[in-house]
């Protein structure tokens, strides 16, 4: 297999996303797809009333995420590498914690009639994070909309996140332990980790750096 040119990474909030895509995008000179997660006009609401609004929340995600990825089939993949801080299929893990189980059966019949329109990534990376790590993070960052998220979400979250790449297929996986690297104070750590992505993967892997906890 060679050098993937489509990467997709993955983690719960405050995994460290979109930081390591722009790192990547520019180490790897590619092109940068990220998620705007942030301007959903229901998100606010939502973390105030989530069972008022996760529909309607989850809806928004849903084809706004669509219209994004539409756009990857009118480029050519393999001329321009594309580093992307999301997979689509994120949107269903949310999903399946946000929504009541009425909503989840509505949801589930749209969901497959778009997924089959969206491309693959050659590699996808899941950021994984323990929950009280990723609490921690979301309060260092000090993002407005997410201050009123609570512990108990997001280890659902973290569950159903750790349940969904526990049985994923869909590409070669590259797993990365993150509780104790800083790739952005950690230049080795960064190095490593795109070595490792230089390199033939199939199937999952796991990247630990030297002395972190596995």
């Amino acid at each position: 297999m060679s050098e993937p040119n489509y990467i997709a990474i993955e983690g719960v909030i405050g995994a460290g996303k979109t930081t390591l895509s722009q790192m990547l995008s520019r180490e790897l000179k590619a092109e940068l797809l990220l998620d705007d997660a942030m301007n959903n006009p229901f998100l606010t609401d939502f973390y105030k009333n989530s069972r008022r609004y996760a529909f309607s929340v989850q809806l928004f995600y849903l084809l706004t995420r669509y219209q994004q990825q539409q756009t990857l089939l009118m480029r050519d993949l393999f001329a321009q590498r594309i580093i992307a801080d999301y997979t689509f299929a994120r949107d269903k893990v949310f999903a399946s914690v946000n929504l009541s189980e009425r909503e989840l059966i509505l949801y589930e019949k749209l969901m497959p009639l778009l997924s089959s329109e969206i491309p693959k990534p050659d590699l996808t990376i899941y950021l994984q994070t323990s929950t009280p790590v990723l609490l921690e993070r979301i309060k260092k960052r000090n993002v407005s909309v997410e201050k009123s998220i609570d512990a108990e979400y997001i280890a659902k979250l973290n569950d159903a996140f750790n349940h969904y790449f526990f049985h994923y297929d869909d590409s070669p996986l590259l797993v990365v332990k993150t509780d104790d690297i800083d790739f952005v104070e950690n230049q080795i750590d960064f190095k490593n980790l795109v070595e490792m992505i230089g390199k033939p993967l199939t199937g999952k892997k796991y990247y630990v750096p030297a002395g972190a906890t596995a």
